[in-house]
């Protein structure tokens, strides 16, 4: 069934019509210990999972992967056509420490195509297919981290996403435990009608880039009932890079809903990669605790792009760090600004519906000179914080429906002169 939700007055098809999985009869199970894999914490066991997901493929009408009880350690494994992942209750799928086990493979990063890691759990241009089950997913990031530090070589590899998506149709992610990526967690890329369900992403606050989900160029993902505490934004909305943006690479009709962010740089962030476009998310439902910026827009002067229609609606926030945060002029503690972009960068048309809480600041609005944030109206807000929120290169903001009750200073913080309001 094809399932619509309205986005300032649009009609948006939240899943798409790339309808539901077709109906199969049961697929026949296939146990990697069959092929010789040891969970035992300490044996390599790629060449015996490959090996099973080979066979499951092979099979007629495809077949399930199942990783029992134990905890099994591979490197990089790469999903086939008609294959689903099962990790059962007691199971563990661990990553290897080994940065050789992870191959080249070509790939997008960060929004740049380019030879980089492979993920720990690969699928690529697949469709009508699961990874599911109650088990673990464990990238083995903070002493992945320790390695890659120590590797010498020139130039280093890129660090292993621990679930990469990419150009897939029609899949459901549900009910995971995923754990310590040593960089991304889930990474989708390129892909049409996703169902994220039930995940618990949990990172220790020490592994840099360990974001949750990034939903990256796709069309179509819902993500519901998550948990999900990391060292980065637990959910990234992207669409490619400057010049390196592969064309027609837009973002759009993303559901985030009934969702838990704890520790994360944001909560739901879009951006920084904003070139190829971003429109028609709503986050609703929601609850950040604890989080710097659950409320998070930013990209560069460089990157161009729309971003457009998005909605945040009842969204409950419980001491974050700041309550919105419009960054146009974002960069990381590892980057450079570059060259402005023509167009520069855009962000309009968004709705703050019923966010609510305690902050220990307001935020930020900052618009770049030459663009400034358009549209943005906030509705039956109520937020209390230490101090207001700062507005910089900002027009036709309506925040007549945001109700602040501030300890120090004023409500709205008026920067420079280039600050128009209604």
């Amino acid at each position: 069934m094809i399932k619509t939700f309205s986005i300032l007055g649009l009609a948006i098809v939240s899943l798409l019509p790339f309808g539901d999985k077709p109906h199969v009869a049961a697929k026949r199970h296939f146990l990697i210990t069959d092929n010789g894999a040891i969970g035992d914490g300490k044996t390599l066991n790629t060449i015996a999972i490959q090996k099973t997901i080979d066979q499951a493929s092979a099979e007629q009408g495809g077949g399930i992967v199942e990783i029992p009880e134990g905890t099994f350690i591979s490197g990089s494994i790469f999903l086939k056509k008609g294959v689903n992942l099962l990790i059962d209750a007691k199971g563990v799928l661990k990553g290897s420490l080994n940065p050789a086990d992870y191959p080249q493979i070509h790939t997008s990063f960060e929004g740049v195509e380019r030879m980089f890691t492979a993920a720990f759990v690969n699928a690529q241009y697949l469709a009508d297919f699961d990874i599911t089950g109650e088990g673990m997913i464990d990238g083995s990031g903070e002493d992945y981290i320790a390695v890659y530090r120590g590797i010498t070589t020139t130039p280093k590899p890129g660090k292993p996403r621990l679930i990469c998506l990419e150009g897939c149709h029609n899949v459901t992610i549900s009910k995971l435990k995923l754990h310590n990526q040593a960089v991304w967690c889930l990474h989708l890329l390129y892909c049409k009608g996703v169902k994220v369900e039930d995940l618990t992403i949990t990172a220790e606050h020490n592994i840099p880039s360990s974001d949750g989900i990034d939903i990256d160029a796709c069309d179509g993902v819902t993500v519901s009932r998550c948990d999900i505490d990391v060292n980065d934004d637990c959910i990234s909305i992207k669409a490619g890079r400057e010049t390196n943006t592969v064309p027609n690479r837009i973002c759009q009709n993303i559901v985030i809903q009934n969702t838990r962010f704890g520790f994360g740089h944001g909560g739901v962030a879009m951006g920084s990669e904003t070139s190829g476009g971003i429109r028609n998310v709503e986050v609703r439902d929601c609850v950040a605790e604890g989080n710097w910026a659950p409320v998070r827009f930013k990209s560069q002067q460089s990157r161009g792009g729309t971003v457009q229609h998005i909605v945040f609606r009842n969204f409950k926030l419980k001491d974050v760090t700041r309550a919105f945060e419009f960054n146009m002029n974002w960069t990381s503690s590892h980057g450079t600004l570059s060259a402005p972009s023509n167009p520069l960068p855009i962000v309009r048309d968004v709705q703050l519906i019923n966010v609510t809480g305690t902050a220990k600041s307001t935020g930020s609005l900052a618009g770049l000179n030459g663009s400034p944030i358009s549209n943005v109206k906030f509705i039956d807000c109520n937020i209390e914080a230490q101090t207001g929120l700062k507005v910089t290169n900002v027009t036709n903001m309506d925040y007549s429906g945001l109700s602040l009750n501030i300890k120090q200073g004023e409500q709205i913080i008026n920067q420079p002169e280039t600050v128009k309001q209604n």
